[in-house]
């Protein structure tokens, strides 16, 4: 079937791919299986970054979750110091922090990062605290309003159902990054969630889902964003298995999900996330395809969300296949990829040298002009194979 590319943000077509960091403790040889050997400390995430940032992905999720692991505004500052090219996503949950302290921890970390800075805000529960969604979505809108305010304009005055903040100069809150601070990247199925990004954000991400799922989806967006005059871009969340077979790629599937035992242990049993409306969705679109093996489509195989929460499925092929699958994600107007595997820095490896060099990459802040323009950067814009 073939898509007609929705309107986007980013008109050239190019892709910003990113990997993801264990700053929550699931990195793993086996699904379902906790690996003492790969524990969510400083090191071994920073050792995933740097490996990344070696093998040219441009951007790096650092997600956030009440788990034994990293602490995201700490751990992105200490990193900032130890990479050079690669963009960090920092997973921000509004309601945290007081917006205008937030504010100033994002300005101290963007000038860090001298602009590396990108957010994923989050708008699921505190920890430990259950709220009615409309709170919750009222309060993220409030808090990014805020966060606007402060990179804009030369004061804040915002009076709100939840805020009432009026301070006179944003002098202590100025990020590092020109024409509007960092770029803001969310997610969400609901109504309250999308509603939050196409007002608000730049880039909405989505969880692997079959291709018209994602693409009604992004319909729905691009639409919602032209409501506000707005455009917006999209991006995937997904994990990755490439292999020079297609038997191989799909032998590893069944391998990483060999010692998986539900019933003795389940790491998707542990995050807060795990009964939200984003996973149940993946968990029946993986139940209709459980006589095919969990393959959701051709490629695209649904196991993962058996034995883990959040994104729950990973395109599964040959180089080429994986390659002619994230052209047909980019024909529909996907200009970002967040990727991961199992074990994180071993497939990011794989993936940064099979697939990697045959995509036309970019980062899509300095693609936007958010980092001054005395540091402009080329986007690598190697041919893809089609």
């Amino acid at each position: 079937m073939k898509f007609e590319p929705v309107k986007v943000r980013t008109k050239q077509r190019l892709a910003e791919v990113s990997w993801f960091d264990d700053l929550c403790g699931g990195d793993t040889q086996f699904l379902g299986v906790q690996d003492g050997t790969r524990r969510s400390n400083y090191a071994h995430c920073l050792d995933i970054i740097q490996t990344a940032e070696q093998q040219g992905y441009r951007n790096i999720l650092l997600p956030t979750s009440y788990l034994v692991g990293q602490e995201v505004l700490p751990f992105a500052a200490a990193a900032g110091v130890e990479t050079e090219t690669i963009n960090l996503l920092t997973a921000i949950r509004t309601g945290e922090i007081h917006p205008p302290m937030l504010a100033r921890h994002i300005a101290t970390l963007d000038h860090i990062l001298k602009g590396r800075l990108t957010i994923n805000i989050i708008n699921s529960d505190l920890p430990g605290l259950k709220e009615d969604a409309a709170v919750r979505y009222k309060r993220c809108a409030e808090t990014i309003e805020i966060l606007k305010q402060a990179w804009t304009q030369e004061e804040i005055h915002f009076e709100g159902e939840y805020y009432n903040i009026h301070l006179k100069t944003t002098d202590p809150v100025k990020p590092y990054q020109q024409n509007g601070g960092p770029l803001l990247y969310f997610g969400g199925i609901s109504d309250g969630s999308r509603e939050i990004c196409a007002k608000y954000c730049d880039v909405f991400l989505m969880w692997p889902e079959p291709e018209e799922s994602i693409y009604a989806s992004m319909q729905d967006l691009s639409a919602r964003a032209a409501t506000e005059g707005r455009e917006i871009d999209f991006g995937l969340r997904v994990h990755v298995i490439v292999r020079e077979t297609e038997a191989e790629a799909r032998d590893y599937a069944k391998y990483i999900m060999s010692k998986f035992e539900p019933e003795k242990f389940n790491l998707k049993n542990r995050a807060q996330d795990s009964q939200s409306a984003g996973v149940l969705r993946q968990d029946a679109f993986r139940e209709q395809a459980a006589e095919n093996d969990d393959y959701l489509e051709p490629l695209l195989w649904g196991g993962i969300g058996r034995a883990r929460s959040g994104c729950g499925a990973a395109i599964v092929g040959t180089p080429e296949q994986v390659i002619e699958k994230l052209n047909r994600y980019m024909d529909m107007g996907i200009r970002a990829f967040i990727l991961s595997g199992y074990p994180l820095k071993e497939e990011s490896i794989l993936f940064g040298k099979h697939v990697l060099p045959h995509l036309p990459l970019t980062t899509l802040s300095r693609l936007q002009g958010r980092t001054p323009a005395s540091e402009p950067v080329t986007p690598l814009t190697t041919q893809p194979l089609r």
